[in-house]
């Protein structure tokens, strides 16, 4: 007689499914771009995507790096010369100071990066203080690390700055990681120097470790990105987080990076080893060249992104929607209060309504309902139409 209990049989496939993913929700913005690609007359804001094409230049050095047979791996850390034209171009751009040999490490895209950083700093419990409204991938990743996000409530009347009030408010012994993510997705927010030094000197007194996603820091419009890591005594507290994506429009090429004191960077490598090995020999190519040659092609897609930026701006306020001005990145956030609809209400009412896809704010957390995010990255004819369907249903409420 077999004497082993039978144990009852899952009921379902998701039974199988842990507990931990299985809580966490699908992405807001995904659910509204999947919305709107079942239709060919739906304009849509959605998702952050330049418009733009990869330059050709950057697209016939991987072309040519494949012709000549360059399929290998590369180094786990990314290839020498990647490596150092990241330092250069962070140093001549940013003022801040990597070693290629030990402090930068080439991952598949920024998100891999933020993903390494936080399952390298995170025990289970820890908090990790995130200002809000903010790219809505760092709240779940927190969760599969283990620890606990926090978040602290940004304001439109303050342009979405993270204040050190808030900051002090939101800390308790279990902080360990703040992340941060200027400029802003979904605000398009910035910090200036005199905004981070108070931070700074919280984040030290409270032994603080900082993320720093940069990935928008190109684009900036009225004054230059301040990086946090760039901030006296806060280097070696900093991991810095950006990639290629946004400035470069190289968004399906997947390339980022993260630097950092060296202790942290060597701990990165090792999760980084054991799960993608590197980054894609051809991008690497592609990420080089546009580090050597991209700069005057970004420039123009940044003075583009600035007109579409006071087009849109200007389209929101003349239609009856207060909308903050943008200092980064390429987002609008205009206030839907005014109608009394909820984020969700109203982003859904543009989809059926007005044939135009936008982000209800409430996905990105706190302080996000009562707005949506538009991204400014597609036409200026597409826009305008935009403009134009959004204030006729206004008018219609």
């Amino acid at each position: 007689m077999n004497s082993n209990p039978i144990t009852s049989k899952r009921q379902s496939m998701k039974d199988y499914v842990a507990p931990l993913v299985r809580d966490i929700q699908p992405s807001g913005i995904r659910r509204f771009f999947d919305l709107a690609s079942g239709s060919k007359d739906i304009i849509s804001l959605g998702v952050g995507e330049p418009d733009f094409v990869t330059p050709w230049h950057v697209r016939e050095a991987a072309v040519y790096s494949l012709e000549r047979g360059k399929t290998q791996y590369t180094p786990n850390s990314g290839t020498v010369e990647l490596r150092e034209a990241i330092a250069e171009y962070l140093y001549t751009s940013f003022q801040t100071k990597y070693e290629p040999s030990n402090e930068i490490l080439v991952t598949i895209g920024g998100s891999e990066a933020i993903d390494l950083a936080l399952r390298t700093l995170i025990e289970p419990g820890d908090e990790v203080l995130v200002p809000e409204p903010c790219y809505i991938s760092y709240s779940p990743i927190i969760a599969i690390s283990g620890g606990k996000s926090v978040g602290i409530e940004t304001s439109a009347e303050n342009n979405f700055k993270l204040t050190p009030e808030r900051l002090k408010a939101a800390i308790t012994p279990r902080s360990k990681v703040l992340i941060l993510c200027y400029p802003s997705n979904p605000t398009g927010g910035i910090m200036t120097y005199e905004d981070w030094e108070p931070i700074a000197k919280i984040v030290e007194e409270h032994d603080l470790i900082v993320i720093s996603d940069e990935i928008y820091a190109e684009l900036t419009y009225d004054r230059k990105h301040v990086s946090f890591a760039a901030m006296p005594d806060m280097a070696d507290r900093t991991i810095l987080v950006s990639g290629f994506s946004k400035a470069f429009a190289m968004t399906g090429w997947r390339m980022g990076y993260a630097c950092g004191h060296r202790d942290l960077i060597s701990e990165m490598l090792k999760i980084h080893q054991y799960t993608v090995m590197c980054a894609p020999v051809m991008g690497q190519v592609a990420a080089l060249e546009a580090l050597k040659n991209g700069m005057e092609d970004k420039d123009r897609m940044v003075e583009s992104y600035n007109q579409r930026r006071r087009l849109v701006v200007k389209g929101f306020r003349e239609i009856g929607l207060e909308c903050h001005e943008p200092q980064g990145a390429f987002y609008a956030f205009p206030s839907i209060r005014s109608t009394g609809l909820t984020s969700d209400e109203f982003a859904r009412l543009l989809l059926t309504e007005a044939r135009v896809a936008a982000v209800p704010g409430d996905v990105f957390g706190l302080g996000g309902e009562g707005f949506i995010r538009c991204s400014y990255a597609t036409s200026v004819a597409q826009l305008n139409e935009a403009l134009d369907r959004i204030g006729n249903t206004i008018a219609k409420l």
